[in-house]
């Protein structure tokens, strides 16, 4: 006799995760939750809402940074990884989280590790005032390799139609930009970082500095007022700044304005990168760029906005 269990897929495994994670996931419940852990769909009320709200969905994950986290057994931070990415993705367009949805896929569930991940998301959201209203958790054989995890999350927001960011017409030649620091590589760059790091023998901090969860920063943005704000994931500096630039204008971003951090500074070293390729793959110790308005507490200025020059450069990096 056959069972689904002989194929590769241990669905005891998997009730036996739902039932460790139900406690932290409903943690996050507030009464606008109207379903419960299990239910085919999240429910979610916002039939009192004042105001014009508009709903901001947006989806992530945290890259290759799992596989990192796996050769060292240290699960929970990508659970935070996870959500923090999502809740800076729509912070920029100035929404607040209201509800997240996370996808856990494997090539063989560990139910304490699905536990550990979904505890990290549920803690996470607990922060932000977020309720983690579903999920997925697949568990696939021969698509994934052996001890393989990837994870995924979908977040909706909400802003008041009047509060959306950017305000691209107030952008002016001249408007100062500031930065708030990373708490290390964030979600990005990790291949790399990989490839770097292969066959050295690093000190237990240099892993713990690696595997520092994504910072969040709705709290330090809290009630901002920012002409624009960029969240530096993938693509760095030099590809995120764009995305909330009119077209008539670059950000010129003076690299001495800030200190980049030892960690960034030895991979930097490691691969002999050039300055384009570091900036466009690792966050350099800046997580989040603001535009114009009043810099929160801990921010540093990073240079201003100037006419784009004839060579379309949207981000021009200066010493």
């Amino acid at each position: 006799m056959t069972s689904y269990r002989d194929a590769g897929v241990d669905i005891d495994a998997a009730n036996e995760a739902v039932a460790g994670m139900a406690a932290a996931v409903r943690a996050t419940y507030t009464d606008r939750v109207l379903s419960d852990v299990g239910s085919f769909g999240g429910l979610f009320s916002v039939e009192d809402w004042p105001g014009r709200p508009v709903l901001v969905a947006s989806t992530d994950g945290v890259g290759t940074k799992v596989k990192l986290a796996a050769q060292h057994r240290r699960w929970r931070g990508i659970g935070h990884d996870l959500v923090n990415h999502c809740v800076n993705d729509i912070l920029v367009q100035g929404a607040r989280p209201l509800f997240f949805l996370d996808y856990v896929a494997t090539a063989r569930l560990e139910s304490a590790v699905i536990v550990e991940i979904v505890t990290g998301i549920a803690e996470a959201c607990g922060a932000v005032g977020c309720a983690v209203l579903g999920g997925e958790t697949a568990e696939m054989p021969g698509v994934y390799v052996e001890g393989a995890v990837d994870v995924a999350g979908t977040i909706v927001g909400m802003v008041d139609r009047d509060a959306v960011l950017p305000r691209l017409g107030d952008m002016r030649v001249g408007t100062p930009l500031w930065a708030l620091p990373s708490s290390g590589p964030h979600t990005n760059g990790y291949s790399l970082i990989r490839h770097l790091i292969e066959g050295r023998d690093l000190p237990e901090g240099f892993i713990d500095a690696l595997l520092q969860p994504h910072r969040c920063y709705l709290a330090d943005l809290a009630g901002t007022d920012a002409l624009g704000l960029a969240h530096i994931t993938g693509g760095g500096l030099l590809d995120n700044v764009n995305r909330v630039l009119p077209a008539s204008l670059s950000a010129r971003i003076e690299l001495g304005s800030w200190e980049v951090p030892p960690l960034f500074r030895q991979l930097v070293a490691w691969g002999s990168l050039p300055v384009h390729e570091a900036y466009r793959t690792f966050n350099m110790g800046v997580g989040m760029v603001g535009i114009g308005g009043t810099p929160p507490p801990g921010a540093f200025p990073v240079g201003e906005l100037v006419d784009r020059p004839a060579s379309g450069e949207a981000v021009l990096l200066v010493p």
